[in-house]
C-alpha cells in the first residue's frame, strides 16, 4: 500500500535514477512463467538474428503490422534497439498475435533500462505474468477487442455523461472505445505517459482504465456538442489528450482517476472473460491478427414504430458491449402479437437479454433492459418472484433521453435480514414501475418473495453490492412476472 502511494504522488519522478532502479525491482517481482527470456537469452538471440546486419534488413513482427510506434524522444541509437527488442520478442513469443501497446511499453522502459538486455528481460517479465487475475499486455486480437468491450462497459457506468455524448455523435462508439489504450501510451505527451507507467507496474491493467475513465470524464468537462460539428470525435478525442496539459495536471488526473470507484480486479477480469466469450460467439479467435467484418451493428437498416434508428442507437450504447454485438432482433409487438401476457411470455421465453420498449398515447416513450430470461419467472412456482441481475436497468427516450440505473429499493423485509451495521442510507433515485419517476413511486412490490440468489455461474460481474448501494444480492433482482402482470423496479 506504501508503495502504490509512492506511486501515485510520484515520489520517484524527480530522479531518474530512483526510478530506474524501482522499475527493475517491481518488474522482477511479477509472477510470470516459469521458463521466461532473460537478458542472457537476448543476447544470444540478438547476436544470431542481427550479427553484422542493420536491423533496417528485418521485419518487424506480424503482429505489430498496422499498429503505431512510439518513440517518446528517444534518439537514433534508442529507436533501434526498440526495433531489436521487438522483434526478438516476435521471435521468442510466438503466440503472441496483436500487441499495439507493445512498442510504446518498450520505449519507455528502454529509458530507464541500463542497456536493451536489461529492457528486454523486463518486458518479458510483464508480458509473461501469469498472476491471478491480474493482465499487463493483451496479446491477441481477441483480448485486445475484449479489453476494449471492457472499457466501453466501464465508460458507460462511471462516465454516462461523456457517453451519451460519443453515442449521439458517431455512429459506431465501439471504434471510439478502441482507442483508449492510445490514449494513454500514444496521444499522452511523455510526463503523463511515464506517471501512468510508474502506477501500471504496480496495478496493472485495471489502472489503465481508470486513468482512460478520468481522462474521459475530463473531456466531457471540457468540450461541448457544438465544437464537435465538422470534426469527429474519435479525433477529437485524441486531440484533446495530445493536449491534455492545457486542461488538467498529471498529479490530478491520477487523483481523479483514483477517486472513481471501480469494480475490483476480479470483478473486471469476470467482465473482460463474458466479452471475449461474446467475441467468440462472433466468430474472432486467439489466432487471428485482424478484424475481417465490422463489429458494430448497423442500426440503418433498423425499423421501428416506436423508436428510430439513431435513438435505437443510444439504447444499443448503454447495453452490455458483450451483447451489443449482435442486431436486435423482435420478438414482440402488440401492434403483431395483441397485447395478451400470456402471449408475451410466450414470444420471449428463451431470449437472453431482452430490451422492452413502450410508447404511450401521448407519444412519450421509455423501456427496460431485461439481463434474464423470462422463464426464469416460472422458478418461483404459484408465487411471484423476483429475479434478473444488476445489468437490469430502465430509460427514457422521449421527451428526453436519459438511463436510470438501479439503487436501493426500500423493502422492509430486506432490510429486517441485514445487519445494521451494514445498511446504507442510499441516495433518493428514480425507482419505479417502468416510469423512472424523480418521487420514486411506483406498485409496492411487499407481497413479492424474494427467491435465493442464482447459482453463481450465472451471477453478472457487475452484480456486486458494493456498487448498486444494495443491502443483498436478491435486492438487486428487478423483474417480476405473473399471471397479472409484469414489474420491472
Amino acid at each position: 500500500k506504501e508503495l502504490k502511494k509512492l506511486a501515485r504522488e510520484g515520489y520517484w519522478a524527480a530522479s531518474r535514477a530512483l526510478r530506474a532502479q524501482v522499475y527493475h525491482r517491481l518488474i522482477q517481482q511479477v509472477a510470470c512463467r516459469l521458463v521466461t527470456p532473460d537478458a542472457l537469452v537476448y543476447r544470444d538471440v540478438a547476436s544470431r538474428l542481427f550479427g553484422k546486419l542493420s536491423v533496417s534488413s528485418h521485419p518487424l513482427p506480424e503482429f505489430l503490422e498496422g499498429c503505431s510506434m512510439p518513440t517518446y524522444c528517444l534518439n537514433l541509437e534508442g529507436v533501434t534497439a526498440l526495433k531489436k527488442i521487438l522483434i526478438c520478442v516476435g521471435n521468442l513469443f510466438p503466440d503472441i498475435t496483436y500487441s499495439p501497446i507493445l512498442p510504446s511499453l518498450v520505449a519507455l522502459l528502454l529509458h530507464y533500462s541500463e542497456d536493451e538486455a536489461q529492457c528486454f528481460e523486463n518486458i518479458s517479465r510483464l508480458i509473461a505474468s501469469n498472476a491471478s487475475h491480474t493482465s499487463y499486455i493483451d496479446q491477441s486480437f481477441l483480448a485486445h477487442q475484449a479489453s476494449c468491450m471492457t472499457f466501453g462497459d466501464l465508460a458507460n457506468k462511471h462516465c454516462p455523461a461523456a457517453h451519451k455524448l460519443i453515442a449521439s455523435t458517431s455512429d459506431n462508439i465501439f471504434e471510439v472505445y478502441s482507442e483508449w489504450l492510445s490514449w494513454l501510451f500514444h496521444d499522452l505527451p511523455f510526463s503523463y505517459a511515464i506517471r501512468v507507467f510508474d502506477v501500471y507496474l504496480l496495478e496493472g491493467q485495471k489502472v489503465l482504465y481508470r486513468i482512460a475513465l478520468a481522462l474521459l470524464k475530463q473531456y466531457r468537462l471540457s468540450v461541448t456538442s457544438a465544437e464537435l460539428e465538422g470534426s469527429g470525435i474519435k479525433a477529437d478525442l485524441q486531440a484533446f489528450v495530445q493536449n491534455i496539459a492545457e486542461h488538467v495536471t498529471v498529479d490530478k488526473l491520477l487523483e481523479r482517476a483514483f477517486g472513481i470507484r471501480l469494480f475490483s480486479r476480479k470483478e473486471i477480469w469476470l467482465l473482460q472473460m463474458a466479452n471475449r466469450k461474446a467475441l467468440t460467439e462472433r466468430g474472432i479467435t486467439m489466432v487471428q491478427s485482424r478484424q475481417p467484418f465490422h463489429l458494430a451493428v448497423d442500426m440503418q437498416n433498423f425499423s421501428s414504430s416506436i423508436v428510430t434508428a439513431q435513438e435505437m442507437r443510444i439504447i444499443w450504447s448503454w447495453i452490455p458491449e458483450r451483447f451489443s454485438l449482435f442486431p436486435p432482433l423482435l420478438l414482440f409487438s402488440t401492434s403483431e402479437d395483441g397485447c395478451s401476457l400470456q402471449r408475451f411470455y410466450t414470444c420471449c421465453e428463451g431470449f437472453e437479454p431482452t430490451v422492452l420498449l413502450i410508447k404511450t398515447t401521448e407519444g412519450e416513450v421509455c423501456g427496460a433492459f431485461l439481463s434474464s430470461d423470462w422463464g426464469e419467472r416460472k422458478k418461483s412456482g404459484t408465487t411471484s418472484g423476483f429475479f434478473g441481475t444488476g445489468e437490469c436497468f430502465v430509460f427514457t427516450v422521449r421527451p428526453e433521453t436519459e438511463r436510470y440505473e438501479w439503487v436501493f429499493i426500500k423493502k422492509p423485509e430486506l432490510a429486517k435480514a441485514v445487519p445494521r451495521s451494514h445498511q446504507r442510507s442510499p441516495p433518493p433515485s428514480p425507482t419505479s414501475l417502468l416510469s423512472s419517476s424523480p418521487d420514486g413511486c411506483g406498485t409496492s412490490s411487499n407481497r413479492l418473495t424474494v427467491p435465493m440468489p442464482q447459482r453463481k455461474g450465472r451471477l453478472s460481474p457487475f452484480l456486486a453490492i458494493r456498487h448498486f448501494l444494495l443491502p443483498s444480492k436478491t435486492a438487486s433482482m428487478f423483474m417480476s412476472g405473473s399471471r397479472e402482470g409484469i414489474i420491472i423496479g
